[in-house]
Order: C-alpha cells, then sequence, then structure tokens
C-alpha cells in the first residue's frame, strides 16, 4: 500500500511536471540511497537528461501561451513518465504490482495534466505574464512539496495529492465552462462577422 501510495502521488506530480519528479526522486536517491526509490533515477544520465528538460520547462511554463503549446507537447509525455515511475516503484514485485503501478501513475498523471492545461487555457485569456508565473511557480512548489512528502509519508502524499487532483478538475471544468459562455457572447455581439462561410446565414 505504501508503494500504491507513493505512485498515486508521483502520478499526481508527473502530471502537472514530469521532469521535476524524476530530478527530486533522483536527487532524494542520491542523497539518502533510498529502497523506495529506484536506482534507475539517480544515475546521472538521467539526473543530467531530467535537469535539462526542467530547466526548459521553468522557462516555457511561465510564459502565457508558449506554457499552453508546451502542455500540447507534453500530453503523451507526462501520463507516460507517471507510468514509467509507477512501473519503477514496483520493483521486483510480480507482473500484477508493476501493472497497477503502471495503470495508477499513468491514470493519474493524465488526469492531473489535464487539469492544468485546461487552468492554463483559461489564464490565458488574459494573457498578461503575472498569473502565469504565479501559477507555474505554484506548481512548482506542490510537486516539489508532494513528492519530496511521499517519500518519507506516502499516505499523508497521497492524500494532499488526491485533494488537488479534484480542485484541478472542478477548476478545469469551471474555467472551460466560462471560456464558451464568454465565446458564445463574443459571437452574439454585433458586427462580427463568422470566420467561415458555412457559418454566415444564407
Amino acid at each position: 500500500m505504501d508503494t500504491l501510495a507513493l505512485t498515486f502521488s508521483t502520478g499526481w506530480a508527473s502530471g502537472v511536471n514530469a521532469y521535476l519528479v524524476v530530478l527530486v526522486l533522483g536527487v532524494a536517491d542520491r542523497l539518502g540511497d533510498l529502497s523506495q526509490v529506484p536506482d534507475a533515477l539517480g544515475t546521472w544520465p538521467v539526473l543530467a537528461a531530467a535537469g535539462g528538460l526542467y530547466a526548459m520547462e521553468f522557462v516555457a511554463d511561465k510564459i502565457p501561451y508558449v506554457d499552453s503549446t508546451w502542455d500540447a507537447i507534453s500530453t503523451a509525455i507526462r501520463p507516460t513518465v507517471g507510468a514509467v515511475v509507477g512501473v519503477l516503484l514496483a520493483g521486483d514485485a510480480d507482473s500484477l504490482d508493476q501493472a497497477v503501478g503502471g495503470v495508477t501513475g499513468g491514470v493519474t498523471g493524465l488526469l492531473a495534466h489535464l487539469s492544468k492545461s485546461g487552468g492554463r487555457l483559461a489564464l490565458n485569456t488574459s494573457p498578461e505574464p503575472v498569473t502565469t508565473i504565479a501559477a507555474s511557480l505554484g506548481e512548482d512548489v506542490a510537486v516539489l512539496g508532494v513528492v519530496a512528502l511521499a517519500i518519507r509519508h506516502p499516505h499523508l502524499a497521497a492524500a494532499i495529492a488526491g485533494l488537488l487532483l479534484i480542485a484541478g478538475l472542478v477548476t478545469a471544468c469551471l474555467a472551460a465552462r466560462l471560456i464558451r459562455r464568454g465565446w458564445r457572447r463574443w459571437k452574439a455581439r454585433p458586427g462580427v462577422e463568422p470566420l467561415f462561410s458555412w457559418q454566415r446565414p444564407r
């Protein structure tokens, strides 16, 4: 159950910032030689790759519209990292445990990614950089805190990750509804021409 809780927490975190998850787990394994963290994540090539990619994401994630483009590119990457980390956390367990770990990490990562992407699209309707930077820094701190906590207290971290996941999904749904409502109002304004000929009344 500790492994499943750890997998759930890292799965959520991977959906928000996959490279930071790998970096935190790898550094923790390097410094503490932790039994619950796979040694593969603490190798220098993995740490170098995770560090370089996190540096790129750190910049891209804080620029309006660039962050949404980065999210689109990461749609397959973040859930995949969550699934791979889940399988690695299962370690030498039987194939069923590895499958459960992979599914838990992948599905949780996908849901967290969708909630983050939806929230960022809503923020970009007002494309000033302050809210985007604040949201990105908040996500980085949350990922760092949840993964660090999960290493020592996996069940508490999983509970926090679950609350953050629910809050993110609810926020993304509300944001999507507001965006659709605003789009309908904008299209209904007098003088707004449809973009395509098939939208014009005959």
